[in-house]
């Protein structure tokens, strides 16, 4: 009864075009990756407790006050940080929104609904990051969050671009697909990897004498290498699957995700090997957080093109059957 009376309401907004649908999608996709490179900002800056408390930043207040004991700085990168929470939260709202007044089919609105409850359990994740004092593990989590949803907004990006009475297509054969999600998989082991290499490494995300944030003791030198091997399996996996997918012939749509894909992972690479040598430089630590999203949506992006949904036509003179 709750859902009807809902739908009702939903009913009343303006019909969505296509584009628009798209337009708040793309935003999704932004927003969900935009808020990984603004958490890493915090980090960097050192203020991962510019709020000490949460929901509250500070034990009686939603807003930065001031406190001698926190700098200005700190407070208001954290709180911006915040801050864009309820800018993703409005766009991951907006999308069900649309695909629920566009009556889209069942796995759009299944994807849609994944993103506000993301946002949710991202909120959750977050808090726990502060109230554990920036424990290592929880900002890992943390960040490994941000980039599922941003799998999951390029995909539900891709879905509601596919048109609902769209015949499903494959468009590579399945050994292909298979390798594509060992990719993935790898991809995977890529950000986990990494988040333990920040985990050792320098920047803790707040600096305070009387605050110890507790750090990976791990040697930081051996988490890099297991960090650069599963980058080059990754990218290997990558060529072998160029070099299949050209062979049995694909789309201009294919291989235009295949190479933008390659050339994140270059480029994500050559950050990696500036910021081993220049001693982790905080500006590329948000960088290369960026270059992580990026990598994720690329690879979601080819993904979710490898299995598409296609309008057929009939035949000239050929009128569809009548369904009773």
């Amino acid at each position: 009864m709750l859902y009807r009376a809902f739908m009702r309401l939903v009913d009343r907004l303006p019909l969505p075009s296509l584009r628009v649908q798209l337009l708040i999608a793309a935003a999704v996709v932004l927003t969900q990756a935009g808020i990984s490179v603004t958490g890493a900002i915090v980090r960097v800056t050192a203020s991962g407790l510019g709020c000490p408390t949460w929901p509250q930043c500070f034990p009686g207040s939603f807003t930065p006050v001031g406190v001698s004991e926190v700098p200005v700085l700190h407070q208001a990168v954290e709180f911006g940080n915040r801050l864009l929470t309820f800018v993703v939260s409005l766009f991951a709202g907006l999308i069900v929104l649309a695909v629920l007044r566009a009556r889209r089919r069942k796995d759009v609105r299944v994807y849609a609904w994944l993103m506000p409850g993301g946002t949710v359990v991202q909120a959750v994740i977050g808090g726990i990051t502060v109230r554990t004092g920036l424990l290592w593990w929880t900002v890992a989590v943390h960040l490994l969050a941000s980039m599922v949803m941003v799998w999951l907004a390029v995909v539900l990006y891709a879905k509601i671009a596919q048109p609902d009475d769209g015949i499903e297509t494959v468009q590579v054969p399945a050994p292909l697909r298979w390798l594509t999600a060992l990719s993935g998989v790898a991809l995977a082991g890529v950000l986990i990897a990494g988040t333990l290499v920040t985990a050792a490494g320098p920047h803790a995300g707040d600096k305070s004498i009387e605050r110890q944030v507790e750090r990976l003791q791990v040697e930081i030198v051996t988490l890099v290498h297991l960090h650069s091997q599963l980058l080059v399996g990754y990218l290997a996996l990558l060529i072998g699957l160029a070099f299949g997918l050209f062979a049995v012939g694909i789309t201009p749509a294919i291989r235009t995700r295949l190479f933008v894909l390659l050339g994140l992972v270059l480029s994500q690479s050559l950050v990696g090997v500036v910021q081993y040598f220049t001693d982790v430089p905080a500006a590329l630590v948000a960088i290369h957080v960026g270059g992580a999203a990026a990598c994720t949506a690329a690879t979601a992006a080819l993904w979710a093109s490898l299995r598409t949904r296609e309008k057929v036509e009939a035949p000239a003179g050929v009128t569809a059957p009548a369904v009773s």
